[in-house]
């Protein structure tokens, strides 16, 4: 129950930040009612490509998502595992894509199907009670990314 509560609680604060910048808060009020109606809560939601094509990310939040990829490409390299580091990098540039959201549309709707399991993996990943928790936490996050490309360029 708390998982479905926060995932809603992420997913709505996503969604009001995505195209909205300060001066238009107040004139975009019914789209972000409209947005919160829309549940995004569930990992079941399958992604759907673009007429059989990857849906295109636009560059500034693209830039966010190759910075995490990259740190967990790096990681997977070293040999001292710093999980806790990990999950606060990976949760900084969450912060900066999702304040720099500026999809909208369907790819802006399929890539938040990839991305709210994503935040999901992360904050487990910042939880994990142990090492052995936080190397499966570390593998789901890669298995994410694989998805990511699948889907996304």
């Amino acid at each position: 129950m708390n998982k479905l509560i926060l995932t809603f609680a992420v997913g709505s604060l996503l969604l009001y930040s995505c195209g909205n910048s300060t001066n238009e808060k107040l004139s975009n009020q019914p789209e972000i009612a409209e947005h919160n109606d829309h549940h995004h809560d569930d990992e079941s939601e399958a992604i759907e490509l673009n007429n059989g094509e990857k849906w295109q990310v636009d560059a500034n939040m693209l830039t966010h998502i190759r910075n995490m990829e990259n740190d967990v490409v790096s990681f997977a390299k070293v040999e001292q595992k710093d999980y806790k580091s990990l999950s606060e990098k990976l949760q900084s540039n969450i912060d900066l894509l999702t304040s720099n959201c500026t999809m909208k549309g369907k790819a802006h709707d399929e890539l938040h199907k990839w991305l709210l399991p994503y935040i999901d993996l992360v904050k487990e990943l910042s939880e994990a009670k142990n090492e052995t928790e936080a190397t499966k936490q570390f593998e789901n996050i890669q298995i994410s990314f694989t998805t990511f490309n699948q889907y996304f360029q």
